[in-house]
């Protein structure tokens, strides 16, 4: 028996109890963890806010330049991987096959990593950087030439290269791990080159419960933002009151299908709901871009392809800036936000690329969210701040609500009616494939990295998720989503070293199985 296979019999002993096999200790002291904060947060939810906000505040000022500098280290690392001769290493084997076509792999990727977040923002904040709804980039005039510029570069900068190369580097290592050295798909397994077998203990216990807390927590903040979005939408269009109890019933009705996608697996339920999720999406963004202004979009799309690079340079300094609002609660946010979502993404991501190079590997998951992020930033952000521009409709006086922003600018374009509904329906499947995507990663976390796990024990993360989400918006609103939200970017800085060892764990396996030698 070679070392590969004595790596993978080092898989934790699984407890079977209530027909579940559970992971000791991992899904016990999670689940607890889970249940204890939200407890907190409802019970508390002032002093909770208060207290996170605090402490997401202080994380944000004092480690701004640590946040700056990891993008760039993890990006820099993702381009040479695939440059060098190491980008021929396949998944899984020279023998490995893809197990889904490049087409329903990206789908994947996209409605599990940034769909939601492209719907609420994809108008909103080039409308908001331009117009100086809270802070432009640099300080610059807002509705100058400049702003306008740097409303597009900035939102691309935003949700592009950097972010993706986060969960590349992340799902990477977890897949090469994993199909290439035998190990779990677990989070600790990466670490196994510097503590070998003591991430079988207590070292590797606690990598997976902080990846399990922080993956449940950011799709409950999510699946919440996102039933606030699409209730506002609901309000918007048909005159009804966006009433908590609306947000609720909305979150059941997600759960209730994100249940259903579980119960169907990857391929019947994740899959087949981001093939449609994408076939949508594409549709309402071809619409946007013909009924909207074609040739500014164009023109848009080219200038920021243009300035992108020199753009990012500047946005990613953080010596010396002057816009030290900005730069805090916009940059900086989404850098330690893309951080504690990287083992929810990451997991997932290496769940569905077994089988593909590492260079095909970087190629799809950095460049096909990229130019899909360039092209619905500019449509969506052109055709809002076009709107403002001519004085015309809603957003003539500029964004009052930045979860109506996209609403409010369909609403100027014709077949308003039709295309607001299909926007809602788009955000309930983005929340439903994060949620059911999400519920598979919690789901391998907590039995060991097993590929199969009784049906239950899948359910009942997915209503964990769900039940969470309403908790903590019947308990605290809008405020205990906030202090959520807070939380989790905390957590994101000492996530943030895990990131970077990942990095440094993956060379040192690769360059070991390059020379045919398992750790």
């Amino acid at each position: 028996m070679d070392k590969k296979e004595n790596i993978s019999m080092k898989k934790q002993k699984i407890i079977k109890s209530f027909g579940m096999e559970m992971h000791n200790p991992v899904f016990i002291v999670s689940a607890l963890l889970i249940l204890l904060f939200s407890l907190i947060t409802l019970i508390f939810p002032d002093q909770s806010n208060h207290a996170l906000n605090g402490a997401k505040l202080w994380t944000l000022s004092k480690f701004d330049w640590f946040y700056s500098l990891i993008p760039v280290l993890i990006l820099t690392l993702c381009i040479i991987l695939a440059i060098s001769p190491l980008g021929k290493i396949k998944l899984g084997g020279p023998d490995a096959k893809p197990e889904y076509k490049v087409g329903s792999w990206i789908a994947m990727l996209f409605a599990a990593g940034v769909g939601i977040g492209f719907m609420f923002y994809g108008s909103a904040e080039p409308l908001g950087y331009y117009t100086d709804w809270y802070g432009t980039p640099f300080n610059v005039s807002a509705e100058s030439s400049e702003a306008r510029s740097l409303a597009f570069t900035t939102s691309v900068f935003h949700w592009g290269l950097s972010a993706w190369s986060i969960y590349a580097i992340v799902g990477l290592t977890l897949a090469f791990f994993a199909y290439n050295m035998g190990l779990p798909l677990t989070i600790r397994s990466a670490f196994f080159p510097i503590f070998g077998d003591k991430i079988w203990g207590w070292r590797g216990h606690i990598i997976d419960m902080f990846a399990v807390v922080s993956t449940v927590f950011g799709l409950a903040c999510t699946v919440g933002i996102g039933a606030t979005q699409a209730t506002g939408g609901l309000s918007y269009i048909f005159d009804i009151e966006a009433t908590k109890n609306l947000q609720i019933i909305l979150i059941v009705v997600i759960t209730i299908i994100a249940i259903f996608s579980v119960l169907r697996g990857m391929n019947g339920g994740v899959k087949l709901l981001s093939n449609l999720n994408m076939s949508f999406a594409g549709l309402l963004l071809i619409f946007v871009i013909i009924a909207g202004p074609t040739a500014g979009i164009f023109k848009s799309i080219i200038q920021t392809l243009v300035n992108i690079v020199p753009d990012s340079i500047r946005l990613t300094n953080w010596v010396g800036r002057t816009d030290q609002n900005f730069f805090h609660d916009w940059t900086i946010f989404y850098w330690a936000w893309w951080i504690a979502w990287s083992p929810f993404v990451g997991m997932f991501i290496a769940k569905i690329s077994k089988g593909r190079t590492i260079r095909q590997f970087m190629m799809g998951v950095l460049i096909a969210p990229f130019s899909i992020g360039l092209i619905w930033f500019t449509a969506f952000g052109e055709s809002a701040i076009s709107q403002f521009e001519a004085k015309t409709g809603d957003l003539s006086m500029g964004m009052s609500d930045s979860s109506l922003a996209l609403f409010q600018m369909l609403n100027s374009l014709p077949f308003s009616g039709i295309t607001s509904v299909i926007a809602i329906f788009l955000l309930v499947i983005f929340i439903v494939t994060s949620a059911d995507s999400g519920s598979l990663v919690v789901d391998s976390l907590t039995s060991s990295g097993q590929d199969s796990t009784p049906v239950r024990q899948r359910v009942f993360w997915a209503l964990m998720i769900g039940l969470t989400s309403i908790a903590l918006l019947y308990g605290g609103g809008n405020e205990a989503l906030k202090s959520l939200q807070a939380g989790t970017i905390t957590a994101a800085l000492p996530f943030s070293l895990i990131v970077l060892l990942y990095g440094v764990c993956l060379v040192i396996g690769l360059i070991s199985y390059s020379k045919k030698e398992y750790i």
